[in-house]
């Protein structure tokens, strides 16, 4: 009996201490955190066009052209890349594309922003972005909007146009299903 009292004991401690090597360590929550959108936006519609996963940078007192600098490549959210998923064959302005998905990408500017859609996936940020994976561009109107967004925000309207809103700046995107 008292082997196996000191056998038992001594199992636990071996275990106890391996333990403590293995135990997952966790990062704290993230400054610009992950998020997606779906359309159509209704959580009781499952038969979805598209959904799109991202990450929501917040102004915290910054100019959004600092964040988003004008004329340059931008990846369209914080951290990894935007990635838009799209579950049927649609038309990206007037470019026709093929269901899959893409990253999204954007080069902002005052009065239009350039929106891109790039086979590149799992990139992060927009540091190796290559203009030559391109699948479309379409050319959007930028409209200012009273109501300040501090985070980053994509969205879709009734129609399916999807709207990137940050401070008081919005780019509205349609899409048609073929």
């Amino acid at each position: 009996m008292k082997l196996l009292k000191a056998t038992v004991f001594c199992l636990l401690v071996a275990f106890s201490a391996n333990t403590e090597m293995y135990a997952q360590k966790f990062s704290k929550l993230d400054k610009s955190p992950m998020d997606a959108v779906a359309f159509p936006t209704s959580s009781k519609d499952t038969n979805k066009t598209m959904k799109v996963i991202y990450s929501r940078p917040q102004l915290n007192g910054r100019a959004l052209s600092d964040l988003a600098p004008l004329g340059k490549v931008w990846r369209t959210g914080a951290n990894e890349s935007t990635e838009i998923t799209f579950y049927k064959d649609f038309h990206f302005g007037d470019t026709p594309v093929k269901a899959g998905t893409y990253s999204l990408f954007a080069i902002p500017g005052e009065k239009t922003w350039t929106l891109i859609l790039n086979k590149d996936l799992n990139a992060w940020g927009a540091y190796s972005y290559n203009a030559d994976n391109d699948v479309a561009r379409y050319t959007a109107l930028v409209s200012i909007d009273a109501e300040s967004i501090e985070a980053f925000s994509i969205g879709f309207d009734a129609q399916g146009t999807m709207v990137l809103a940050w401070d008081t700046t919005r780019v509205s995107m349609p899409f048609r299903v073929e």
